[in-house]
């Protein structure tokens, strides 16, 4: 078996597995996700994770697409695939089945609770995610400085985030001038 084959084979395997940890969207599983690939297999540099993530953000379409470059950077082509596979099905299948059972079960007493569940859990996993971007993005003071500011705007004003992350861009570019 070549090396892209099997790292194409782990990639869906281990993206599997975190993508039905994904309560509250993609950024909950993250850490997880950067454990894998920086930390477990060295296939990324903590950089290279958070470039790619930034990436997926400004890219058209679901931010979680970032998985599909991860995959292209391990394996290529194969690894494109069953990062993308790996990531999207499983959970794709689970929130179907899921979908359907729960119209179902709307007079069961523990609906309520299962939901009411699931809240906190989802922000306590985008905190860990938000947490590890953190972590990996802020250097310095200047760092620090444009993370509370950029905080601070979105929660007092009315911003489209586009004009926040293009002031980001441009002071990160004069920062490394």
């Amino acid at each position: 078996m070549s090396d892209a084959v099997h790292r194409a084979l782990v990639l869906v395997l281990s993206f599997s597995g975190i993508s039905l940890l994904a309560v509250g969207g993609g950024s909950a599983v993250l850490p997880e996700m950067h454990s894998i690939v920086v930390g477990e297999h060295h296939w990324l540099t903590d950089n290279q994770f958070a470039e790619i993530y930034s990436l997926g953000q400004v890219a058209p379409g679901p931010n979680m697409t970032m998985v599909a470059v991860i995959g292209q950077h391990v394996a290529g082509w194969p690894g494109w695939l069953a990062a993308v596979i790996g990531f999207f099905l499983p959970s794709s299948l689970l929130a179907f089945g899921v979908n359907r059972l729960w119209h179902r079960l709307e007079d069961w007493p523990w609906r309520a609770s299962i939901e009411a569940g699931l809240a906190p859990l989802a922000i306590g996993l985008m905190a860990a995610g938000a947490w590890l971007l953190a972590r990996l993005a802020i250097h310095d003071l200047v760092d620090v400085l444009i993370a509370i500011a950029t905080t601070a705007i979105l929660l007092w004003r009315k911003v489209n985030p586009f004009w926040l992350i293009l002031a980001g861009g441009l002071l990160g570019f004069l920062k490394s001038m």
